[in-house]
């Protein structure tokens, strides 16, 4: 029988520095079992250190088969509105009343029937003379348009395109940016057709400032799209492939300089391409095997 401590822990419940490192674990040990990627696992461990609730964790391990792994997460109870007696009398009754009264108040404020019941003629039905709307930000983020479209949110965001490091995924990305407040952390976004409210996290030496922009566009994209063929992986066997821009690790670069790297994935291998901005080949590490 749970414990009445153990009950009470649900989906919003909040984590502890414990839950996190217990859920790390978990993704160390499905990477070690080939269920993630590398780049899946990073994902996932960087979203772990930040979560704020046990719901957060659990959502980043509910895909993985979790048997074999050293330690096992407590299941989580569903949260459920208490009434006295431990029935639902009270709280359908109270949301009964609350139905009718918001049907009043809009009947007040909207409705021009005899009746807040009648329902014949419903204002919400009327022409507003508001034409729709349509939102078209940057989606292929793989593509000419998509990349320089990626680009240019983040002037429009922040009027540069600075930061410490940009992972660009075929629908999404993630972009590590100073945090104004303290010039010891980072705050990370994620891009998905709009730019995320961060997460924050300690800085270390690696992070170094660069113009996350300042490369050929079209020659890298023409990389990535040729990278499978380039590392051998047949295109039908990628489960995955990103663009990573990041600091120079090169000590004789010029400051402020930047790598790029190609990395794919699939499930007979994996390999990487480093390139300089202008699309020239640093390295190329093909797939064991």
């Amino acid at each position: 029988m749970a414990s009445g401590s153990a009950a009470r822990r649900t989906s919003s419940t909040r984590a502890k520095d414990s839950d996190r490192n217990d859920t790390c674990l978990v993704l160390d040990s499905a990477l070690a079992e080939g269920q993630l990627s590398m780049a899946e696992h990073g994902e996932r461990v960087k979203t772990a250190t930040t979560a704020a609730t046990l719901g957060e964790l659990q959502s980043l391990i509910s895909d993985l088969q979790t048997t074999k792994s050293p330690i096992q997460l407590p299941e989580l109870a569903r949260s459920r509105w208490p009434s006295p007696g431990g029935g639902w009398g009270l709280p359908a009754a109270i949301a009964g009343v609350l139905v009718v009264f918001g049907v009043a108040i809009g009947w007040g404020l909207y409705g021009n029937t005899s009746s807040p019941l009648n329902f014949t003629s419903d204002p919400g039905a009327k022409s507003d003379g508001i034409p729709a709307k349509v939102l078209t930000p940057p989606r292929q983020l793989q593509s000419l348009g998509g990349l320089n479209g990626l680009l240019e949110q983040m002037r429009q965001k922040w009027g540069d395109t600075l930061g410490y490091g940009l992972t660009v995924y075929p629908d999404y990305a993630s972009l590590e940016r100073p945090d104004p407040s303290d010039d010891r952390r980072l705050l990370r976004y994620t891009y998905r057709g709009g730019w995320g409210d961060p997460s924050t996290s300690a800085k270390d030496e690696r992070d170094v400032l660069v113009d996350l922009g300042a490369f050929d566009v079209p020659a890298i994209v023409g990389i990535m799209r040729g990278a499978p063929e380039t590392l051998g992986v047949a295109p039908s066997d990628v489960s995955s492939l990103y663009l990573s821009i990041d600091p120079s690790s090169d000590s004789t670069a010029a400051p402020g300089a930047i790598d790029l790297s190609v990395y794919v994935s699939s499930e007979f291998g994996g390999g990487y391409i480093e390139l300089n901005p202008d699309g020239s080949v640093k390295q190329i590490s093909y797939p064991s095997g």
